[in-house]
């Protein structure tokens, strides 16, 4: 049973049947999911989620599939933990971070958007699935393919790191590397969604897929004890995850499970691709398409089809769009790190380095609650770290070498 009722227009507002549809008819813009909150919240209680099994599925009322899921059953449900070394660091009170770098099963956020994908394209009865992808999408549709038993073709860049085509390539998708930048790879899965009957993940499946995204909103309310944070900090790539974590507050307010307070929305990206933030500088929803050129190819899409509305998202919510540089990426990934013990990839990387710099430029109120939203796991992008790093000379293993070498550095660092 379902308590999704259409498919509307986020421009227009017109309403369509729940069906695999790419965008509105009279206008292009995306759609997107409405559910009938007034029998959700008259069925489902709070207490109810609490005592189901900790994954994105505790929340599948408000997920558009008809069965269970197919797939992915132990998905989500990633460690919130309270950053207070990088709290320090930051000069901040409290710091959150929302670690999807160690998700099931391909350590990314997107394994949450597949999973619902890959489980509405069953229920639609395709035979074949497919995606464009910067990489952490290509991992997670070609690894839930394997496991769903489905054939799947997955479009990328053909300049996207080594380590994501590898971890795509080993699930046995079929890999087409694309001579163009992410929003050409799009173009050409749109062509291919018009002419075959393919699930494409991201085209005529994106109204579902997108919604995967909301459980990183629940799962944060829910582990800060049913509350909302005074303040988030999120990539961006397409533009959809800040959307639907915001649509995803939105929603616990509506259903009465958490308090109804304000939350600041803050968009990250990196300054060689930056048409989101570089729109809320101006004020202005509309985008204007840049190309590319960023290590962190994860959020490296120019024309983003999200992007209006994540504009709407943070200036509507107070907050704001920041970008940073590839040398702010690399050292808000070794932040991260030596703080916190976590490894992320370069869209991690921005999302600290944004949160810095925002706390720096008195955008982002160090004494407010905030969360960092983390997407995927550092050994996705090891390139970008390689390029920085200076190989150390070898010591002979003589005791007297240690010393020499490391112990000065020891002994200034403790006096």
């Amino acid at each position: 049973m379902t308590y999704a009722l259409h498919l509307k227009c986020r421009d227009c507002g017109r309403t369509y049947d729940l069906k695999p549809a790419a965008a509105c008819e009279e206008c292009w813009a995306p759609l997107e999911v409405v559910y009938d909150y007034n029998r959700l919240r008259g069925t489902v209680a709070r207490s109810e989620i609490a005592s189901r099994p900790a994954t994105m599925w505790r929340y599948r009322e408000l997920l558009p599939l008809e069965d269970e899921p197919a797939i992915s059953r132990h998905t989500g449900f990633t460690p919130l933990f309270r950053a207070s070394r990088l709290e320090r660091a930051l000069g901040a009170r409290e710091i959150y971070v929302k670690n999807d770098a160690v998700n099931h099963p391909t350590l990314s956020f997107k394994d949450r958007v597949v999973a619902v994908a890959l489980s509405k394209a069953r229920e639609f009865g395709f035979d074949t699935i497919g995606c464009s992808s910067t990489g952490n999408l290509a991992n997670a549709v070609s690894a839930q393919a394997a496991a769903a038993g489905v054939r799947a073709f997955i479009f990328v860049p053909a300049d996207i790191e080594r380590e994501k085509i590898l971890s795509t390539e080993v699930f046995g998708a079929q890999l087409v590397r694309v001579d163009g930048n992410y929003d050409q790879v799009n173009r050409l899965c749109s062509e291919i969604a018009m002419k075959y009957p393919w699930g494409m993940v991201n085209v005529n499946l994106r109204s579902y897929y997108a919604e995967g995204s909301k459980t990183v909103g629940y799962e944060v309310a829910e582990q800060l004890g049913w509350r909302l944070p005074e303040n988030i900090v999120i990539p961006m790539a397409g533009g959809a995850l800040i959307t639907k974590v915001h649509k995803a507050f939105e929603e616990l307010k509506e259903l009465g499970w958490v308090e109804p307070a304000a939350v600041r929305f803050f968009g990250a990206q990196a300054t060689g691709c930056s048409p989101i933030t570089a729109a809320a500088r101006r004020g202005d929803p509309e985008i204007i398409p840049q190309k590319p050129n960023t290590i962190a190819k994860s959020l490296a899409i120019g024309n983003p089809a999200d992007g209006p509305f994540a504009v709407k998202t943070i200036l509507g919510t107070g907050g704001a769009g920041e970008d940073v540089s590839d040398k702010e990426i690399v050292e808000g990934i070794r932040l991260l790190a030596e703080t916190e013990g976590v490894f992320t990839e370069t869209a991690g990387g921005v999302t600290v380095a944004v949160a810095r710099k925002l706390i720096r430029r008195g955008l982002l109120d160090p004494r407010q609650s905030i969360v960092l939203v983390i997407t995927g796991n550092g050994l996705k992008t090891l390139s970008a770290l390689s390029a920085s790093r200076e190989e150390s000379s070898a010591i002979r293993a003589k005791l007297s070498d240690f010393e020499e070498n490391y112990m000065p550095a020891v002994t200034a660092a403790t006096a």
